[in-house]
């Protein structure tokens, strides 16, 4: 039996920040947190704790979290943080790069939980899902125009989707990254 992990808002931006990040690099924080670097820095001790990020030496400033003498230490995705959020193709050492047109096109995230009903009809999600179910599929700004959310809120929602087992898959068509998801004809 495979044990749930528990994140709240503020550690799934985190970590699928870091998924989007080629390295996996948890900083410099997103754009969203910049505000409230404190309750971010808390939460990345939280998800250091939990070992869903680990600390790494870095030559960038940017990316440092912490420094002892002469070494910079960064925070960087692990495997088991890009599992709790459904991102699959962790690479072995211990990071979870980008899924980007580079590194992986078109590629598949998919979850090993069983497959979920769909959202309510009239949501924000479902709205979000029938996007995504297009033959087009949908960028991000597709997705934000229709729910009024903002991007890290629509990456959350697509990580909570792939958490509900539908499989999604993303890649760059003319410079823009579009995401689809594949229609179980049995619910």
């Amino acid at each position: 039996m495979t044990k749930t992990i528990r994140l709240n808002d503020t550690q799934l931006i985190l970590l699928s920040h870091g998924a989007q990040n080629d390295t996996g690099a948890m900083l410099p924080l997103p754009a969203s947190l910049q505000q409230e670097e404190d309750r971010a820095r808390k939460e990345l001790k939280s998800l250091l704790r939990r070992d869903l990020i680990a600390e790494r030496e870095v030559t960038r400033g940017n990316e440092a979290w912490r420094s002892d003498g002469d070494l910079s230490f960064g925070l960087f995705l692990t495997d088991k943080g890009c599992q709790a959020i459904g991102v699959s193709g962790c690479s072995d050492a211990g990071t979870c790069p980008a899924e980007s047109a580079e590194a992986q096109p078109a590629a598949a995230i998919e979850s090993s939980l069983a497959p979920t009903s769909s959202p309510r009809a009239g949501t924000k999600l479902a709205a979000v899902m029938e996007l995504l179910t297009r033959k087009e599929g949908a960028t991000l700004d597709d997705m934000v125009k229709a729910t009024g959310w903002l991007p890290h809120t629509t990456r959350a929602a697509l990580t909570g989707l792939k958490k509900k087992s539908h499989t999604l898959t993303s890649e760059k068509v003319d410079g823009v990254r579009r995401y689809y998801v594949a229609v179980d004809s049995t619910s």
